[in-house]
């Protein structure tokens, strides 16, 4: 491994933001609202190499998608030219429950 030079805190916001623009691109198809929002992202790390670490779940264990949502969530992550690699963790702990979803998740499904 070789010693980067830590990102500077302009640089890591500045990702931060893309990444969480691109993981809004990736949808669960059973629910219309994207993965972010719905509160299945629980941890992004942005090595000091733009190597990333995304930790998510799905909302269900028997979810349709889960052999395949990891690597749209991959993919959506990659589109940024910058980063050099990415790997998806799927976890179900915690599990998923409604009161992670955001509230604009939420307006979009009606549920307030």
């Amino acid at each position: 491994m070789d010693d980067a030079t830590p990102l500077p805190p302009a640089e890591l916001d500045r990702l931060t933001d893309a990444l969480i623009t691109q993981l809004k691109t990736v949808y669960d198809p059973e629910i219309p609202v994207d993965i972010y929002e719905l509160g299945l992202i629980y941890k992004v790390d942005i090595s000091d190499t733009k190597d990333v670490v995304v930790d998510m779940t799905l909302t269900a264990p028997g979810c349709p998608v889960a052999g395949e949502m990891p690597d749209w969530v991959r993919d959506a992550v990659l589109q940024l030219d910058e980063l050099k690699s990415c790997v998806v963790n799927l976890t179900f702990d915690p599990p998923w429950d409604q009161s992670m979803m955001s509230d604009e998740a939420k307006l979009q499904l009606n549920m307030f």
